[in-house]
């Protein structure tokens, strides 16, 4: 692609240089060439002496002109003009001012004033420096023709001279006005491209002062919002009045410099909505106003509404759930307990021997009841944490109690896997103020899971220490691991990881229950988790109390004595 042309120097389009310089040109070329030819046609002496070179001198300025070809500019057309001021007041010295011969020269500087100026700021300038040039070249020939000889008569200079100025003040006034005209045409035309843009937007967009009175309107309105009330009474008035108080705010936060955006029902459709964008737009005379952009909400309040009830009812029904769960923990133990401790009393013969199958009935019954007591117990405490029935007791003790009575809980799982089970725990008391049971249940349940995990021959590590105001449990496996797409939706009720044969093994509540269980004491449950190589499970609860609690200070215990024994000594 061709290069495109560099922009003006003045800022304004250059299409007028070459039409400015070839008028100049054409103006040195005419003035010459008249001089020249009216020596010769002239009646009498001639032209001849100052009158000639007075004409000649004419012709300077329109070379000048040229000179804009290599440097356009403010001070370059100033220059111009000042010389051919200069030349104006030469021929009017030599020439004999208003009476002489060349006395329509006078009228050159108005109009390379014009041209030079037209289009351009302080164009205007120009054209009063060049009329106060040429009344100067007028005095200045009048004093000239006082203090000497009246020039001779040269009736065809003095025609030319008069026709030629004429010509030349056309020229630069059919100059000026294209260059106008051109402009003018050009803002119109952009101005009508802009109107057609914002007549055409979809949404209606609003000019208004601080007050919220509408001064100008575009685009489509929304149904609900007609155009012409709003611009006889004013935005304010189309507001359904408990809506007007945020409409005010909305207007004096975009006032002040922000974005405000609101949904206000009309006055006259009280079934509608109407979505404003406010911004603040200063006009060019630096008053305050704001700029509105409208748009019909309805279809997407009516969405939302929709979406808040279904999402009410869905919460109301979770709660209901949840507080029908936690309600009926006694109706649901109670039987399983019983059932359990029939099939116990069979599985141990209390009354007399039983038949080697009924045995093994019993012993089936027993297994399964008490798989179905620990689900039931798991999703009992969900249904209460989720219903926020669920009170922490809150005790002291060592922390280490707990975590090996878990282990002992499970450690016959993890014989009969062949998984070897081991802990890390401190040699000091491990201090906490928890929920004794339910640490309890989350060790109890993140061991069951590393045991359930873990192949034979794997090992399972628990370690415990205090870090500050945080006591962290961190469980070890080197089981099969979790899947990086399986650690995003482990946590929640009933998600599990793994394929059919893993999911078979649980039922995906005690990582959920042990996570909101830690969420309960204030602490956070993290995981990581390699596939192929293993798990590691921690938890921290900013339960630790240090040690140093029971005195209150580090410092060296003083012993106060009796007066009659007591001694004064340093520390």
């Amino acid at each position: 692609m061709p290069p495109s042309p560099a922009p003006a120097r003045s800022g304004r389009p250059s299409g007028d240089l070459p039409a400015l310089t070839a008028s100049h040109a054409a103006w040195a070329a005419v003035t010459a060439l008249a001089a020249l030819g009216l020596r010769v046609i002239e009646p009498g002496p001639g032209l001849s002496g100052p009158v000639f070179f007075g004409m000649l001198a004419m012709a300077v300025p329109g070379l000048a002109g040229l000179t804009l070809l290599w440097r356009d500019g403010a001070r370059a057309r100033l220059a111009v003009l000042g010389i051919w001021s200069l030349a104006a007041a030469v021929t009017a010295l030599l020439s004999g001012g208003v009476g002489g011969s060349l006395s329509g020269y006078l009228l050159m500087p108005v109009a390379a004033g014009i041209v030079l100026g037209s289009g351009r700021p302080g164009g205007l300038k120009l054209a009063l420096l060049g009329a106060a040039a040429s009344a100067l070249s007028a005095l200045i020939g009048m004093g000239a023709a006082l203090m000497g000889d009246p020039s001779v008569a040269l009736p065809f200079t003095a025609a030319f001279s008069a026709l030629s100025a004429a010509g030349a003040t056309a020229v630069a006034l059919q100059l000026a006005w294209r260059l106008r005209e051109r402009e003018l045409g050009e803002a119109l035309t952009a101005v009508a491209r802009v109107e057609t843009v914002l007549s055409a937007q979809p949404g209606l967009t609003l000019v208004l002062d601080d007050t919220g009175r509408v001064l100008a309107a575009y685009g489509v309105p929304p149904q609900p919002l007609p155009v012409a009330p709003l611009l006889d009474e004013g935005l304010m008035a189309a507001v359904h009045a408990p809506d007007r108080q945020t409409l005010m705010a909305a207007l004096q936060r975009a006032g002040a410099g922000g974005e405000a955006q609101i949904r206000f029902t009309p006055r006259k459709a009280l079934d509608r909505r109407i979505a404003l964008l406010l911004r603040r737009m200063d006009s060019p005379e630096g008053d305050l106003r704001l700029i509105a952009q409208a748009f019909d909400a309805t279809d997407a309040y009516v969405r939302e509404v929709a979406l808040d009830t279904a999402r009410a009812e869905a919460e109301a029904t979770s709660r209901s759930k949840s507080r029908f769960l936690a309600t009926m923990s006694h109706e649901l133990r109670t039987p399983l307990n019983a059932v359990l401790g029939f099939a116990d009393i069979m599985r141990q013969s209390l009354f007399g021997p039983l038949p080697a199958r009924y045995a093994d009935y019993a012993q089936s019954i027993h297994s399964a009841g008490e798989h179905l007591l620990d689900l039931i117990n798991d999703v009992l405490d969900v249904s209460k944490i989720e219903a926020e029935r669920y009170q922490l007791s809150m005790e002291r003790f060592d922390a280490r109690e707990v975590l090996s009575d878990a282990m002992a809980l499970v450690r016959p799982q993890a014989d009969e896997a062949g998984v070897n089970l081991s802990a890390v725990l401190p040699s000091e008391t491990v201090a906490v103020e928890a929920d004794r049971r339910a640490l309890k249940q989350i060790a109890l349940n993140l061991l069951s899971n590393a045991v359930k995990f873990t192949p034979s021959h794997g090992s399972v590590t628990v370690t415990v220490e205090g870090i500050g105001p945080y006591l962290e449990l961190i469980v070890s496996d080197t089981g099969t691991g979790i899947a990086p797409e399986d650690l995003k939706r482990l946590g929640k009720p009933f998600e599990q990881a793994g394929g059919e044969e893993q999911r078979a093994q649980g039922t995906g509540l005690g990582l959920s229950l042990a996570r909101a269980l830690s969420e309960l004491h204030g602490g956070r449950l993290s995981i990581e988790s390699t596939l192929g190589e293993g798990t590691a499970v921690t938890v921290r609860l900013p339960v630790h109390k240090h040690q140093l609690e029971a005195t209150g200070h580090p410092g060296a215990e003083i012993i106060a004595f009796a007066p009659a024994a007591s001694q004064i000594s340093d520390l």
